[in-house]
């Protein structure tokens, strides 16, 4: 029997060939992937494809290559972006599924919503210190929520915070109707408490991909 939660696995890739390996590690063992992007400018950090390695991106963007192993896996794009507005259709033209916007993004966050309507299933993710307040405005307008379970976004391997725990279940109980999803620091020991507190989605990075056995990790979060 399956589970009542999905596990997606999440790649913070410093170039394109850090997608194809980390694709390839876990193909097979799960239908979605989430894929961390960064601009420099929202957080410090940066990544594929504004940490330019290749043309990858730009072929996608002329339908010359294709996200890897596309047929077969969905994507959701983790924009941690400032003026997603203008960054929102480059992704949806390579093949999102999902599109996660951040709420403290400065620029058009109601203009990047707006845009994907009817295109792609929206997230909004939130950061700790953001109150629940701010899905308000977008609550008819999205299909999820992303709470971040880190204090410091943008980078993997960071310490759990707590304070999520009741954040997730604030959400599920003004906003039944919504997806919760949560990522940062969701390991095999976090996972139980995360879908306690009621989290739907567990978006996992380093205790996958840091692990010798990425699939053996996967099937354990898969029958916790």
């Amino acid at each position: 029997m399956s589970p009542n939660y999905e596990i997606i696995p999440a790649i913070l890739p410093q170039d394109y060939a850090e997608v194809l390996d980390k694709v390839d590690k876990v193909k097979g063992l799960i239908s979605n992937i989430q894929i961390d992007i960064c601009d420099g400018y929202f957080v410090p950090s940066f990544t594929w494809p504004y940490k330019k390695h290749d043309d990858s991106f730009e072929k996608m963007l002329h339908e010359e290559i294709g996200l890897p192993d596309w047929q077969d896996i969905e994507y959701e794009f983790d924009l941690m972006v400032d003026k997603p507005e203008e960054k929102v259709e480059s992704f949806v033209q390579i093949g999102a599924s999902r599109i996660i916007i951040h709420a403290e993004s400065k620029g058009d966050v109601v203009g990047a919503i707006n845009f994907l309507q009817g295109k792609v299933e929206v997230g909004l993710a939130l950061n700790i210190a953001t109150p629940i307040s701010a899905i308000e405005p977008f609550k008819d307008m999205i299909q999820f929520i992303q709470c971040m379970g880190i204090n410091r976004v943008g980078y993997q391997g960071q310490s759990f915070e707590p304070k999520v725990l009741d954040k997730i279940r604030e959400i599920r109980e003004k906003y039944p109707d919504l997806m919760i999803s949560v990522d940062g620091a969701v390991s095999l020991e976090t996972a139980p408490q995360l879908l306690d507190a009621g989290a739907d989605r567990l978006v996992v990075g380093s205790a996958i991909f840091n692990d010798e056995n990425p699939g053996e990790v996967i099937s354990k979060l898969l029958m916790l």
